[in-house]
């Protein structure tokens, strides 16, 4: 068994993709639209276009994503993923590229756990944390 999130964005999954295919470095494995779908004559003209179903895949991380259905709500605010790393620069540098127009309510910074540690929420409304482990020596 494995957990693999999956990402619901307002209309712009596409444009989320391809900022995450370039802050880690990967691509979308599949993209299906609602176009051509069952869902098709349910939704408005315009959505027709969205994306209905993506993978995405990096070299260490994958998920899942979507527009959604619109008008759909979810709760927020319960979950967040999770980076983690022993490279220093790596782990600042996606740090400084997700909060780049979203905002960040931690600071990457030194931590009481011996690492260095991080929140934020990108531009699109998902959470991060960033953790770097202090590499032993």
């Amino acid at each position: 068994m494995e957990l693999e999130p999956y990402l619901f964005f307002d209309g712009n999954c596409e444009e989320a993709l391809a900022f995450y295919a370039d802050v880690f470095g990967g691509e979308v494995t599949s993209l299906h639209r609602f176009e051509g779908s069952p869902m098709e004559s349910q939704l408005p003209p315009d959505y027709k276009t969205k994306v209905m179903h993506a993978n995405f895949e990096a070299p260490t991380l994958r998920f899942m994503a979507s527009d959604g259905i619109p008008g759909t709500k979810r709760s927020g605010g319960r979950i967040s993923l999770s980076l983690g790393t022993r490279d220093v620069s790596e782990a600042e540098g996606v740090f400084k590229r997700l909060s780049e127009g979203g905002s960040v309510s931690m600071p990457f910074q030194d931590t009481f756990w011996g690492a260095k540690f991080g929140m934020l929420t990108d531009r699109y409304g998902i959470d991060w944390m960033v953790n770097c482990e202090a590499s032993s020596s």
